[in-house]
């Protein structure tokens, strides 16, 4: 585990997908990706749930990746979001993802099945062997119904010299000194929600694997990048400014909230494949006072 390097480290973000009349609006995400790119932000994940991958087509998940790949004119890196809860597709996203130029791969937990510890380390264990690609596990069991135990990452990590780090969405920072505990410090752990960003950074984690950053990306990254240069109070001013703004995506089921709020603010379409549908007018409102208050709209 000491070999490892710090790979993965900084802001990243969990891009949407702009769409246009049920298809990919891809001079929009064009637009998303020259933001990204001059806020300094280190990264996206293209197509992980921020971009709706549970309701794009095969096709157009590797096509949306193949774009964020041409977009990043090689400034970002660029995480591809292939996971699923059939190991063979998982493969089959990943080795494509590979094939049009992503930098690494991002592996939810599968979903619905419920797979055992021992079943999820069979799967991440194939998929990681499956390209040269390296591996970000993805914990979020609100959403999976499953929680990737420290020690089965553990396991994957030093079974698999290319997992090398995990984007941990489970809510709790006390996952984060446990993981360093078992893990060192060269295992790389982003936080998966704004609002915990700093409190995980604070006990360890190396950056955040951001959907606010679709919005203020310039913000993000240099709240996740002055922390780490030990500037604590700069990275808590930004922190509390934007709150309001990170727990308010959040409204209702994440992209919805985020796509009507770069809607607000003339970047894309309102617009969200079922079974999603955009906010409701009272969510609206919410998010217009959270861009208000932080200075983003009149």
């Amino acid at each position: 585990m000491n070999t490892r390097k710090l790979q993965f480290a900084g802001a990243y973000t969990a891009i949407v997908t702009p769409l246009r009349e049920g298809r990919v609006d891809e001079p929009a995400l064009e637009r998303l990706m020259q933001a990204q790119i001059r806020g300094g932000i280190d990264g996206v994940v293209a197509v992980g749930t921020t971009g709706e991958s549970p309701t794009l087509s095969t096709d157009e998940h590797i096509h949306v990746i193949e774009l964020c790949v041409k977009f990043a004119k090689g400034k970002l890196k660029v995480i591809a979001g292939t996971g699923s809860n059939a190991t063979d597709e998982a493969i089959h996203l990943t080795k494509a993802a590979e094939h049009v130029g992503a930098d690494a791969h991002l592996q939810v937990a599968p979903y619905y099945n419920k797979p055992s510890q021992e079943g999820l380390f069979q799967h991440f264990h194939a998929v990681a062997r499956a390209t040269k690609l390296p591996v970000l596990l993805y914990n979020i069991p609100g959403r999976c119904g499953v929680d990737i135990g420290v020690d089965t990452v553990s396991r994957l990590a030093h079974d698999s010299v290319n997992i090398v780090g995990i984007k941990e969405a489970g809510g709790n920072p006390d996952r984060v000194s446990q993981l360093r505990a078992a893990l060192g410090h060269n295992f790389t752990i982003l936080s998966g929600d704004d609002a915990l960003t700093l409190p995980f950074m604070a006990v360890g984690a190396h950056g955040v694997i951001s959907v606010a950053s679709n919005i203020i990306p310039r913000d993000v990254a240099r709240m996740v990048h002055t922390f780490a240069q030990g500037k604590a109070a700069l990275a808590l001013k930004l922190h509390d400014r934007f709150h309001e703004l990170f727990k308010t995506l959040f409204i209702e089921t994440n992209p919805a909230p985020v796509k009507a709020a770069l809607a607000l603010l003339g970047q894309i379409e309102d617009e969200i494949r079922l079974p999603l549908v955009p906010v409701s007018t009272a969510s609206r409102d919410r998010l217009k006072s959270a861009l208000k208050g932080c200075g983003l709209l009149k």
